[in-house]
């Protein structure tokens, strides 16, 4: 979407596009926090609760709203267009930092559509506990990559509007349930995260659980090109308010049913029964079009990776009229492959918790450390370039620590992922740099006078012989249009060749085309074109030999 002029269509329309991954975390991260087999008490609920808040303040709110969109590569956001600001700085090394932060973003993509669309549709099983979850799953996921081909323009009008009845479905729900239980406003309070950290034995658990709620944050800086900066940092306003309501709802509810909260997900559970299907309902599509941006976001990412030389070049098509939606059947047949096969490992959403987060964290932390170059660069007091980079590589060491307790348990499936997309763009970077070593390029105009000599070289009927080409003239139905034949070389058939057409010239020209055309002589195979340099119009075109 180009629609950066701040206004309500820009707004809405940012919202269908940038924020369906950070949109959908309510879906899995209370109960993930559930699950890491702290006991359910006020004071880990609210602990848990205060550091959502004050991780989506921190990470969201100050890295990346009021921070990172301003580093923009005319216009264009995320790691790779951050590293492009900061190509021509001494530090050679510094392309490591991107390629690994864009390895693991894209392990990330991978996992992302699994656990969003699986958690939604197990909302089912409060329905029907014998609802076949995987098939109706993998069903989904194959229409969302099947649909890719053909580009959603037509649809994507339509994303804004519904995430719009999503968030405010989250904060009028949240704020529903939060009347059951007032206190759990004190969740607001940084010190019930500080006590938590220092007392819980499992807080690097609860915090691998809390990461989750701002996984989504890389990928609003990535989105930064489609809908602008105060278009973003607008409606994260809205967005933000919206997702607190609910986690507090989802904490005030399980505190009044402390006993069940953990056979049930907290999301479903908060909403009244005659609303669970349609929450079903508004689940399932939020999570498509998070999955959406997700794959779109990985088009453009490795889009940006070839312009790199990060990446081989890929057949990039175009499937709509809408500037900068792509679609590389490639990638979206390798992603679809790679997300049905975790689906089929991990089974269930709570087991994908484990895999997921892990990857994403590495990516933030390269993503502070171009920050900090970015912010040197542009001449900011390095006190404060200090203070931001320290500051921020603590908060993420720590949820890096955090997230290694998953590694066993499922993170070691997108660090492999990561890991092998690393080593590819590592690999191809170094072989683009010993290409380049061997190849020299030399400017055009130095061959300008040669190259108009040529075009203005006028036809003249003269033959001359040279030891490799055989003597070839004109025959008198050269002028009339005729196909293109392959011949073999004269040397492996034993037929008598005419050879290539000689071009006349006098002089040192000659003596360069005679050069040209006794290398050409010797290769295995001949294909008649139209060379355009000799083209005057017309039939009488003159054909020149291609290898």
């Amino acid at each position: 979407c180009n629609h950066h002029r701040v206004g309500f269509l820009g707004l809405l329309v940012t919202l269908g596009i940038v924020f369906g991954d950070i949109g959908t975390s309510p879906l899995y991260v209370m109960k993930a926090i559930l699950h890491t087999g702290e006991s359910i008490s006020e004071s880990t609920i609210l602990g848990a609760l205060s550091c959502i808040i004050w991780t989506l303040t921190l990470q969201t709110t100050i890295k990346y709203v009021c921070v990172a969109l301003r580093a923009d590569n005319n216009g264009e956001g995320g790691i790779l267009a951050l590293y492009a600001l900061l190509r021509r700085l001494k530090s050679k090394w510094i392309y490591l930092l991107a390629i690994i932060g864009a390895s693991t973003l894209l392990a990330d993509g991978i996992i992302t559509p699994a656990i969003t669309v699986t958690t939604a549709i197990e909302g089912l099983e409060s329905i029907s506990p014998n609802l076949p979850v995987i098939p109706i799953t993998l069903a989904i996921i194959t229409i969302i990559f099947f649909v890719q081909r053909f580009g959603t323009e037509s649809i994507g009008k339509s994303f804004g509007v519904f995430m719009l009845l999503w968030f405010l479905l989250l904060g009028v729900v949240g704020a529903f349930s939060i009347t059951s239980y007032p206190l759990i406003l004190k969740a607001f309070n940084p010190y019930y995260a500080a006590m938590l950290l220092a007392k819980s034995p499992e807080w690097f658990l609860i915090l691998g659980a809390v990461f989750l709620c701002t996984t989504g944050a890389e990928a609003l800086y990535s989105d930064l090109g489609h809908c602008g900066r105060k278009n973003i940092a607008i409606s994260w306003g809205f967005v933000k308010t919206m997702l607190i309501l609910n986690y507090l709802g989802q904490g005030a509810w399980v505190l009044n049913h402390a006993d069940t909260a953990l056979a049930v997900n907290p999301f479903f559970a908060i909403m009244p029964q005659s609303m669970l299907f349609f929450a079903i309902i508004m689940a399932t599509g939020a999570a498509i079009i998070a999955s959406q941006a997700l794959i779109s976001g990985t088009f453009s990412i490795l889009s940006e990776a070839m312009n790199l030389h990060f990446w081989p070049r890929m057949r990039i098509k175009h499937p709509t009229h809408v500037k900068g939606q792509l679609y590389i059947p490639m990638i979206n047949f390798a992603m679809y492959i790679g997300v049905v096969l975790i689906i089929l490992l991990f089974r269930n959403s709570s087991h994908m918790e484990a895999a997921y987060g892990l990857a994403i964290t590495i990516t933030m932390l390269m993503t502070t450390l171009l920050l900090g170059f970015y912010l040197h660069s542009k001449g900011v007091a390095r006190i404060f370039t200090m203070l931001f980079m320290g500051a921020y590589c603590i908060i993420e060491a720590i949820f890096l620590t955090a997230n290694l307790s998953k590694f066993l348990a499922g993170g070691w499936c997108t660090m492999l992922i990561g890991g092998i997309l690393f080593l590819m763009m590592y690999v191809w970077v170094k072989a683009m740099k010993i290409r380049r070593h061997y190849i020299s390029t030399k400017p055009l105009d130095d061959y300008y006078q040669i190259i108009s000599d040529i075009k203005a070289d006028k036809q003249s009927g003269e033959t001359f012989d040279t030891p490799l080409i055989p003597r070839w003239s004109p025959s008198p139905s050269a002028g009339r249009k005729q196909a293109a034949p392959r011949r073999s070389h004269p040397a492996q058939s034993g037929e008598t060749f005419d050879g290539p057409p000689t071009l006349e010239r006098s002089g040192s020209e000659h003596r360069r085309a005679v050069t040209s055309l006794a290398l050409l002589e010797r290769a295995r195979a001949w294909e008649w074109v139209k060379d355009p340099l000799f083209a005057r119009g017309g039939q009488g075109s003159r054909k020149i030999c291609v290898i």
